[in-house]
């Protein structure tokens, strides 16, 4: 073979690129970064899938223990003889409400439950229901209550006003009954909230509640 036959193949045997050889020492560092990012991504999925299945746990929780709201629903409300006219000099407010717990899990404390009669944002009628009770869970209390003498002020004038009222076929009042509230779930309570339960009432000339107003459930609301 001649000279200048040999020539191209020199030429081609050097644009040929060499093969780099890599040392121990990088291919177990390769080793290493690889193993670190597997550990990562495991440590990362079992903590996410920790985190959900904690995720799911308390809005489970949450679903069974959020607080509903006590009901509270007018079962009767009557002033007997309004059809008398001189009836104011023995006046009488006979009411009937329930109280509702429909929790699953969480009770109620009671405390200083009290009752105001009022007609045209006055008020005519108080009267204290009961000191303090504990009410479970699913459970529901009669609170009763009849207003007269001292703790009903109906004087001849408001008396008028009633059957004037009466004359154009209903007579509106409205309850309210108010008290301190605890929620009690396991062994914690809550801090006390005043309730408010606004009960709006209309009744018929004969002095008893209308059927519209009947067993209706009465707005509920929480102050500090």
């Amino acid at each position: 073979m001649s000279t200048a036959q040999q020539v191209p193949i020199q030429h081609e045997r050097e644009a040929r690129p060499l093969k780099r050889h890599r040392s121990a020492s990088y291919y177990v560092h390769r080793a290493r970064v690889s193993l670190t990012t597997r550990v990562s991504k495991i440590v990362c999925g079992i903590f996410l899938t920790l985190l959900f299945i904690v995720g799911i746990a308390a809005f489970i929780a949450w679903l069974s223990l959020r607080p509903h709201r006590p009901r509270i629903h007018i079962r009767n409300f009557s002033i007997p003889g309004l059809d008398q006219p001189t009836g104011f000099d023995n006046a009488e407010i006979i009411f009937n409400v329930t109280a509702r717990n429909s929790n699953q899990a969480i009770g109620y404390y009671y405390d200083s439950v009290e009752a105001f009669v009022h007609y045209r944002n006055q008020v005519i009628g108080y009267a204290p229901l009961v000191d303090s009770f504990y009410q479970e869970p699913k459970n529901t209390t009669i609170l009763y209550k009849v207003l007269s003498g001292a703790t009903l002020n109906v004087t001849s004038d408001r008396w008028s006003e009633f059957r004037n009222d009466r004359a154009l076929g209903t007579v509106v009042f409205r309850l309210d009954v108010t008290a301190m509230v605890r929620f009690k779930v396991s062994t914690w309570d809550s801090k006390r909230h005043r309730m408010h339960s606004d009960c709006e009432i209309g009744v018929s000339p004969d002095g008893s509640i209308l059927d519209s107003y009947k067993n209706k459930r009465c707005p509920v609301y929480f102050s500090n």
